[in-house]
């Protein structure tokens, strides 16, 4: 078990496990750890401290009992202050939210995990690999089964964040045994497992704190108690793949969501500090321009938060939207994403030319919110979920 010993606008809520003072402490950190490329691990202590790491966790597991949409508020909070922990962390709650999807739904097969986060240990997702646009679908991992029934793993795993701090890392391969039907094994290994590689290899132009290096499997065993799933290669209607789509998609859309929403606050600043010798210096506030595009910001941004609070209080809520849930989780999240970049790009036009230095807040905000446009499901895949759901799929 690892052990941890500005305000923002008025959508704050009352009751976030990150007060006024955390929020300041944890933004005053995030351009050093930018600057220095290192894992914010005073964030994530001060946040283990709040019960952050147990918000899934059901009360009488030791949790604090939230649902997805409580959740997701949390997580836009926290990136309004520094978005590269809360990517980081968004791994983790993305493990302990599927576990809180199945165990609603009556699957208790991952009951475990949520034990584990409320004791402190930290999970990290370790899917991700080059190539594989198949996403959970295919891998390019080898998955050998053990007389034993357990599983080892070898093959290479990309982005996974919270790298220098996680316990348990779900990773998933592919069994072949039987050529003609192979299966896509999911497991959890332990970080003391040998045959687990870290490569420090995370120097990149956004998202830098969250230290997502890649993480290199040679035969990690993962105890057959720790295998809980064998699913067939492509797609599948196990509750495990709604689980992982609709909590990475929609916590993916409340991180860039935060972004968005810090671009606007920041704008709103430099508009009112800002002023005009042309205008006899008057601020750029009550310059029409300006208005227009700090308007165009605010109403880009603010249709996102509510189709956030609204797609997880469905799964919270046990909502059957059925074949449906796929295009409305990746639509969310690229529009999400790509308002946030549209977002940010206003508030840079707004803030002028101090923004592009490497000290400014706003420009940190440019670079990391370029790395939405990766998360799966990226624009490619997520138009074709939801070309194949309006037109039906193409012919072969």
């Amino acid at each position: 078990m690892r052990e941890y010993p500005e305000r923002v606008a008025t959508t704050t809520p009352s009751d976030s496990l990150i007060d006024d003072e955390l929020l300041d402490r944890i933004r005053s950190r995030a351009a050093v750890h930018d600057r220095e490329n290192s894992f914010p691990h005073d964030d994530l202590r001060e946040l283990h401290e709040v019960g952050y790491l147990r918000m899934f966790t059901p009360v009488a597991l030791g949790g604090l009992g939230f649902g997805l949409a409580r959740v997701a508020r949390e997580q836009t909070r926290l990136a309004t202050a520094a978005p590269a922990t809360a990517l980081a962390i968004n791994m983790h709650l993305v493990w302990t939210g599927v576990a809180k999807v199945l165990l609603d739904r009556g699957d208790a097969s991952l009951e475990w995990v949520l034990r584990d986060a409320a004791a402190g240990e930290v999970f990290a997702f370790g899917n991700s690999e080059a190539g594989n646009d198949l996403v959970l679908f295919g891998s390019t991992t080898e998955a050998h089964p053990l007389p034993d029934g357990s599983y080892s793993f070898t093959g290479r795993k990309i982005f996974t964040s919270l790298s220098p701090v996680w316990t348990r890392l779900g990773v998933f391969g592919r069994d072949a045994t039987d050529p003609s039907a192979p299966l896509l094994v999911h497991a959890f290994v332990d970080r003391s497992t040998t045959g687990i590689t870290t490569l420090e290899d995370w120097d990149t132009l956004a998202m830098r704190a969250s230290q997502s290096n890649t993480t290199v499997l040679d035969s990690a065993v993962a105890s057959a108690d720790r295998v809980f799933r064998k699913l067939p290669e492509g797609p599948s209607a196990d509750p495990l793949i709604f689980g992982i789509f609709s909590n990475f998609e929609i916590l993916l859309a409340a991180v860039y969501t935060g972004i968005s929403q810090r671009a606007i606050e920041l704008a709103v600043a430099s508009a009112h500090r800002r002023t005009s010798l042309k205008a006899g210096g008057r601020p750029y506030a009550h310059d029409p321009d300006i208005r227009w595009k700090v308007a165009e910001a605010g109403i880009a941004h603010d249709a996102i938060p509510p189709q956030i609070e609204a797609l997880a209080a469905d799964v919270d809520g046990l909502v059957n939207h059925g074949a449906a849930w796929f295009p409305k989780l990746v639509g969310l999240k690229v529009r999400a994403t790509e308002s946030a970049r549209f977002v940010v790009d206003q508030a840079l036009r707004v803030a002028g030319g101090s923004a592009i230095y490497s000290s400014a807040e706003l420009g940190r905000l440019y670079r990391d919110v370029v790395a939405g446009i990766f998360h799966p499901s990226d624009g490619e895949s997520a138009h074709n979920t939801v070309a194949n759901a309006l037109l039906g799929p193409v012919p072969e």
